[in-house]
């Protein structure tokens, strides 16, 4: 992933240096800023492959830049938090946020969850191109419906209603998961590994925040919470 563009926002001197230096040593092209104001803008001048976000730092805090950031742009996002109990963890996931590394961080572990991070939106983000009649039928062998909701797997399109509903990569490569196995229960572990690419335990908080913001999208009943299991798409 050599020349990819990341964003990184840290008001810390020293880790700021530090994981630039780290960054550019696996060779990734970073942007790096001390406040959120300036990460704002060095976002919308330089549109980066993916933002890094410290949660505690001034001018405009790291969950309020994510709002703003998703406002624009479906970037990937990776927030990092001090506390991995501290609630500005879940603030910056349902701000919009993809994935969260806890501080202090290995430079090895960051790098991985920013390559896993990347390949995941590489894979949400292709794109059927051109078309023909043949590959309108392709296309419509491609289209799971579930009620009113339509789902292109190969056009990664997201219908409710006939509407078009927008879908970060990460919500996208969710609702896949799911489409794929209706009805089925899917444990948090299994999304994790699955959509998060992570080979070993992760924070189930990930998975819960984005179901929600999933729901919110696509219709509150239409994934069901099955207490003590996971969570399953209503066919």
């Amino acid at each position: 992933m050599a020349d990819t563009h990341v964003l990184f926002v840290e008001d810390d001197d020293v880790i700021r240096e530090a994981t630039q230096l780290a960054l550019e040593r696996d060779g990734f092209v970073v942007t790096a800023m001390p406040d959120g104001l300036a990460g704002l803008e060095a976002f919308r001048a330089n549109r980066p492959d993916i933002a890094l976000l410290d949660v505690m730092v001034p001018g405009l805090d790291g969950v309020s830049l994510c709002r703003r950031i998703r406002d624009e742009s479906t970037v990937p996002v990776i927030m990092l938090s001090a506390r991995a109990d501290s609630i500005d963890v879940v603030l910056g996931l349902e701000a919009g946020a993809d994935d969260y590394v806890t501080k202090p961080f290995d430079g090895a572990v960051l790098v991985a969850r920013i390559r896993a991070v990347l390949r995941r939106f590489g894979h949400a983000g292709q794109n059927r191109t051109g078309g023909g009649p043949a590959e309108e039928e392709v296309l419509e062998e491609t289209v799971l419906r579930f009620g009113d909701l339509e789902v292109d797997t190969e056009g990664m399109e997201v219908r409710k209603g006939g509407e078009t509903v927008a879908l970060t990569p990460t919500e996208m490569r969710l609702l896949l998961e799911f489409s794929n196995a209706p009805g089925t229960v899917l444990s948090r572990d299994r999304l994790l590994e699955r959509v998060w690419d992570y080979g070993w335990g992760g924070d189930t908080r990930v998975v819960d925040v984005h179901v929600q913001r999933l729901r919110g999208k696509i219709g509150q009943d239409r994934i069901e919470t099955v207490r003590g299991f996971g969570y399953k798409l209503r066919g």
